[in-house]
């Protein structure tokens, strides 16, 4: 039994890894959409959002399968309740950036943002995208450090998206309420990723130390 545990929390161990590098991809192609007007990348992105979905309920029917069949207790049950958290995160995650990808195919052809907000959505592109691949690393090789370290990128974007607002409040934005309104959710998809990129490494740091963060 011991060793059919250890089976199925691997494969649900690399189910995460998959959803965890899938949402990496799809954030990085809404981007591209994002700022490229990429029709194509868009389009990926939303059918991308299919396939993580079923990610999911696969780990939700292993998870419940072994539940059943097994009753895991102390560490073996937090290895499994974590996994449906981390789970649900990324499987959010995964909605944010078809959220990306679907406001920039509503602009198409033109792209979503002015040429004055691109680097700062460069900017927090970049960061969401390096909390994604340090999820990713964690789920395969759990490391309460590297996990911690999600807590500072997330601060980055904070400040990024505080900028953000700056430049939409300005007296002299000229682009109107609409690309306004655009922008607004557009930092709040990218704020949310690293949010709930945030919420998995917590419960990867509960997962190695049985304490929570």
């Amino acid at each position: 039994m011991r060793d059919e545990f250890r089976a199925e929390l691997q494969a649900v161990s690399q189910l995460l890894v998959e959803m965890a590098e899938g949402v990496r991809a799809a954030l990085r192609q809404a981007t591209r959409a994002l700022l490229t007007a990429d029709r194509q990348a868009a389009e990926n992105v939303i059918e991308q959002d299919a396939r993580i979905d079923a990610l999911y309920r696969q780990v939700e029917e292993r998870v419940c399968d072994v539940l059943a069949r097994q009753a895991p207790v102390a560490s073996d049950l937090r290895a499994m309740i974590t996994a449906l958290h981390v789970a649900a995160d990324l499987e959010r995650m995964g909605d944010l950036a078809d959220h990306v990808a679907k406001t920039a195919l509503r602009r198409h052809p033109s792209p979503a943002v002015p040429a004055e907000l691109r680097p700062v959505f460069t900017d927090m592109a970049g960061i969401a995208d390096r909390m994604a691949e340090k999820i990713a690393a964690v789920l395969a090789h759990p490391d309460a450090d590297l996990a911690a370290e999600l807590d500072r990128d997330d601060d980055a974007m904070d400040e990024l998206h505080k900028g953000l607002f700056g430049v939409l409040l300005g007296a002299d934005w000229p682009y109107g309420v609409e690309t306004a309104i655009d922008a607004t959710l557009l930092g709040r998809f990218y704020e949310r990723f690293a949010d709930h990129a945030v919420n998995s490494a917590e419960h990867v740091v509960y997962l190695i130390t049985g304490e929570p963060v």
